[in-house]
């Protein structure tokens, strides 16, 4: 089953797109994720996110970069299914799909005005490719205050304690 998602797009779709934001002065607003388990802590981030531009798109970590970041029995969700839960919240504005384990190149081109990531970071945290990357394009860093006592981590300790998995 294909699950129907328009806020999906290619890196090429989402270049264009982002020209066109570009074109009429509005402000990209990027941040990035794997978000295997949507939870309050990260409705509650995105939701900021977004307050910082005009339009917010997020770059989902493909099932390969999740494998590589978080080890063999993650993600518990496919791409396809964490970028329709994604794609179904009203504050996104759109998803691309990345599979290397750093962003990079989507940052270098995607040239977002402004680069978002929850509080658990800090610059000193960022990978310096991506920092670096972000300062080329001249993307302000923002960080969200992080809502403690959610996690995705958290969230699976909790399913397997009860006896879920």
């Amino acid at each position: 089953m294909t699950l129907e998602n328009p806020k999906l797009m290619s890196l090429e779709a989402a270049v264009a797109w982002r020209a066109d934001l570009q074109r009429r002065g509005r402000r990209l607003v990027l941040t990035n994720g794997v978000f295997d388990l949507l939870h309050t802590g990260h409705l509650h981030y995105l939701r900021q996110a977004r307050s910082l531009g005009d339009a917010l798109l997020v770059a989902l970590n493909g099932d390969t970069s999740v494998r590589a970041l978080k080890g063999p029995l993650r993600p518990v969700q496919g791409e396809a299914e964490r970028a329709y839960a994604l794609g179904a919240l009203e504050f996104i504005d759109g998803i691309v799909i990345f599979n290397e384990p750093r962003l990079t190149a989507e940052i270098r081109a995607l040239r977002p005005d402004v680069y978002c990531k929850a509080g658990d970071y800090t610059v000193e945290t960022l990978d310096p490719g991506e920092r670096g990357a972000l300062s080329e394009v001249g993307a302000r860093i923002e960080f969200m205050p992080f809502l403690a006592g959610f996690s995705t981590t958290g969230l699976i300790a909790k399913i397997k304690a009860a006896g879920g998995i």
